[in-house]
């Protein structure tokens, strides 16, 4: 029997335990931490993509990789986690795009009235040379991608007690909306009256008249019961927000090279089968609307292409005076209506 001096014992022993350590590295899954403001709910748009990818990643890649979902804002509000996303301290986020135009404020030009008419325009307009120039203002201004685009629960439209059919209807119609210049110019060109509330405040300033009504989403109305204090709906479709994940280049740095590739094929594959689940939430949400007693009016073509008009010259060129960088995108994503 061969014996070991002290010396090749250490050597032997300190070999192993290395190699131990390296297959243990290798074997271990990298964690992604995902951030997400909405509530883990088949409802939620974010929770239906963070499922999807989940499947989709481990199907590619195995337990390779995984992410680590904190929904309900867990992990912070959602100003504080694109800040955190940035420094790789949070690795992923699902969101509206508007809150990244905290960062890359030209990002705001997505949520301007009457940008898009659909999300297939959306989906169109950004997987081309808009949401090409836009990732990459991103990535040179913030150290981040917008790893995709993909699609809320639906476009978002007026809602309000009494009929508003048209826009005749809707002058002086008191409407709550989102305290941003873009939502507040869009409906005082509709020539409503904008009245920024808190989202929380919203069902009671509805019932007791501090609005007349306000703008959102069927799924949002449906979930928060506002169809409550609301009876008509006036299809306006003035809004499709993209929603977007956005990942930190530390945190992409974190992903093996061999990976990365079916890491991204992964992110396009989740984001292709979740559009088509949006759309199909988006028309069950109206139809659930209806049987609860809500009545719909589609917005005349006419009418929705007079507003179009106005936006462009007004809120659209002013935009695109005070960003330069975006006035090429309004065309582009223009070029996409078709």
């Amino acid at each position: 029997m061969t014996s070991l001096s002290r010396r090749q014992f250490i050597q032997t022993a300190g070999a192993a335990s290395l190699a131990g350590s390296s297959l243990l590295a290798h074997a271990a899954p990298l964690a992604l931490r995902f951030s997400s403001s909405m509530t883990a709910d088949d409802n939620a748009a974010h929770y239906v993509w963070y499922q999807r990818m989940q499947a989709n990643l481990q199907k590619a890649v195995g337990d390779a990789i995984r992410l680590d979902y904190f929904p309900n804002n867990q992990l912070g509000k959602e100003s504080d986690v694109v800040q955190q996303v940035k420094v790789g301290a949070i690795d992923m986020m699902v969101t509206g795009s508007s809150i990244w135009a905290t960062v890359l404020p030209e990002l705001g030009m997505l949520d301007l009235g009457y940008m898009f008419d659909s999300y297939a325009h959306v989906a169109k307009a950004m997987e081309g040379k808009a949401g090409a120039a836009l990732n990459e203002l991103l990535q040179k201004r913030a150290g981040c991608s917008i790893l995709t685009w993909a699609s809320h629960f639906g476009s978002r439209n007026v809602y309000t007690k009494a009929q508003v059919k048209s826009l005749a209807d809707i002058k002086g119609v008191k409407l709550r909306v989102l305290p941003t210049p873009a939502f507040i110019e869009t409906f005082k060109i509709m020539g409503a009256i904008p009245t920024p509330i808190p989202f929380g405040e919203l069902y009671m300033s509805a019932q007791t008249g501090v609005v007349d009504g306000f703008e959102h989403d069927a799924g949002t109305v449906l979930a928060s019961k506002f169809n409550e204090v609301t009876k008509s709906c006036w299809q306006t479709e003035h809004l499709f927000s993209p929603m977007v994940v956005v990942m930190g280049r530390r945190s992409m740095d974190k992903i093996p090279a061999s990976l990365r590739p079916a890491f991204l094929k992964a992110v396009q594959e989740t984001t292709a089968q979740q559009r088509v689940i949006a759309d199909d939430k988006a028309s069950a949400a109206i139809e659930e609307l209806k049987k609860k007693g809500m009545s719909f009016f589609p917005m005349a073509a006419a009418e929705r292409k007079a507003v179009r008009e106005q936006m462009q010259a007004r809120l659209w060129a002013d935009f695109a005076r005070q960003y330069p960088a975006t006035a090429p995108l309004f065309t582009a994503i223009d070029q996409a209506r078709a």
